[in-house]
């Protein structure tokens, strides 16, 4: 059974993009009165390139979590002192379909992420994050065009 939560939930990746969605986020929640979270994907693409190169389980952990310490300290510094993050949420995984699932298994909560700039042939044949996300979310999402 899913949890029933609310509030303002920002993708983080340490992009421009996402750290403008993060100071709109950290608006949104204010004006709201919502709780702000923070959520930040490692792609499983970067995983993978670790252990293709031989990297112990250990140095993937601690990858891992340097990242997610670099792109949730420049997004708490994005945000400033407009709100307090009330939770940061580091996963792993493809970052469109760990979104989604986190949406799926949180319902009630408004998601705001950055549009990364792709060139136009990588988006047609690829599509972005945000597009994927955009397109198969169970709840409300914004996307900023920074």
């Amino acid at each position: 059974m899913a949890k029933v939560t609310s509030g303002i939930v920002v993708a983080c990746d340490g992009s421009e993009h996402s750290l403008e969605a993060a100071r709109m986020a950290a608006e949104l929640a204010k004006a709201m009165g919502q709780p702000l979270k923070l959520l930040s994907v490692f792609p499983s693409s970067r995983v993978e390139k670790l252990v293709i190169g031989g990297a112990m389980p250990e140095s993937i952990d601690e990858e891992v979590n340097s990242y997610g310490r670099e792109v949730l300290d420049a997004a708490r510094k994005a945000v400033g002192s407009t709100v307090e993050s009330a939770e940061e949420v580091l996963l792993r995984g493809d970052p469109a379909k760990v979104i989604l699932d986190y949406l799926e298994d949180n319902p009630g909560v408004h998601l705001v992420l950055g549009r990364r700039g792709h060139s136009l042939v990588r988006s047609l044949t690829l599509g972005s994050i945000s597009e994927k996300v955009v397109r198969h979310a169970s709840g409300p999402v914004t996307v900023v065009n920074g």
